[in-house]
């Protein structure tokens, strides 16, 4: 275990600000080194190799899957920042500099905490679709779509495309942003890594076909478990970051409560339900459900989404995790 001093608690508020930095002013890390591209590539390596004839063999290869790609991608980052904060004053010359345990922790451990969540990234996919809608250029709308949804894109209306991608956003924010801030907070660097591999999991073999079922069924009970305390603290965040960009609070509110259960997931409904009161539309999935009063919707909705999924994603920081490990810190010098 890391020594137990409040430095601990410091330096992971200086993880976090320099990891939100990193994604605000960078955006994502290249692929060809990017943990979670590497997390998806084990598991597309691992996946067919655990098919088995017998259904309760494939449901225990489920459970295995996860937890070892989980222990696989947290372990050596718990390893890496363990000796670089233990062992690094030892090393000749570098030892020697003041705090140099503190400050390679802090960067190599936003770098990595970084790579657990994307801001800018749901920006650089969603904003040309947005621009493409204003220029009535559905064709290159429906181009960008399927990088931040699963459903056809072809048959979409403009109205439909705009829908689907302000859903992703409010799910997004959850699932890209929230949910691994909210396991950073507990569990530090390693925490939002094993949330990430759970979340990637869920995208690449919960499904409810043929192949996936028993394999999946796991990665997708484990997906709606870790995310039930960060989609609802994210959606009440989410109703006063709308107040806070100038949009509908009171009416975010309303349907959040009213419309959170619509949604076959028993999570995406909050955050999603909040954005559509907020913007004062509905958001619909032809077929699946439908959230939020009738109320028009247009490529400008985008923008307002983005703006209000980094208002409440600057709001969990703040009140999640830059105040409690503050006010810890404070107690233990107090009590020291």
């Amino acid at each position: 275990m890391f020594p137990l001093d409040y430095t601990l608690f410091t330096d992971a508020v200086f993880i976090f600000i320099l990891a939100f930095l990193l994604d605000i002013v960078l955006g994502e890390i290249p692929d060809r080194i990017h943990p979670t591209i590497g997390i998806g590539k084990v598991i597309g390596y691992l996946r067919p190799r655990l098919k088995n004839k017998n259904a309760k063999i494939e449901k225990i290869n489920g459970i295995l899957l996860l937890v070892g790609v989980a222990f696989l991608a947290s372990a050596p980052v718990f390893l890496g920042l363990f000796a670089i904060r233990t062992y690094t004053n030892l090393i000749p010359y570098i030892g020697s500099i003041p705090h140099v345990n503190s400050i390679l922790y802090i960067i190599v451990g936003a770098i990595l905490f970084k790579s657990t969540f994307a801001i800018k990234c749901m920006r650089h996919y969603t904003v040309p679709i947005a621009k493409a809608l204003k220029a009535n250029d559905l064709e290159t709308a429906r181009k960008y779509l399927p990088y931040i949804v699963r459903r056809d894109p072809n048959s979409l209306t403009a109205e439909q495309i705009t829908s689907a991608t302000v859903e992703s956003i409010a799910e997004s924010t959850t699932d890209g942003i929230t949910g691994p801030f909210f396991f950073f907070m507990f569990l530090g660097v390693p925490g939002a890594f094993i949330y990430r591999v759970i979340n990637t999991l869920d995208s690449m073999v919960a499904y409810k076909t043929p192949e996936l079922r028993n394999i999946g069924w796991f990665s997708a009970k484990m997906d709606t478990a870790v995310n039930y305390i960060p989609a609802r603290l994210t959606a009440l965040l989410m109703v006063i970051a709308a107040g806070l960009a100038g949009e509908n609070a009171k009416e975010a509110w309303r349907i959040l409560k009213r419309d959170k259960n619509k949604t076959a997931s028993p999570n995406a409904g909050y955050t999603m339900g909040a954005m559509a009161g907020a913007l004062e539309t509905q958001l619909a999935k032809p077929e699946h459900y439908a959230l939020g009063d009738k109320g028009p919707i247009s490529p400008d909705d985008i923008f307002k989404a983005l703006q209000i999924m980094t208002i409440t994603a600057i709001l969990f920081g703040l009140i999640l995790i830059i105040l409690p490990i503050t006010t810890i810190k404070i107690i233990m010098i107090i009590t020291a």
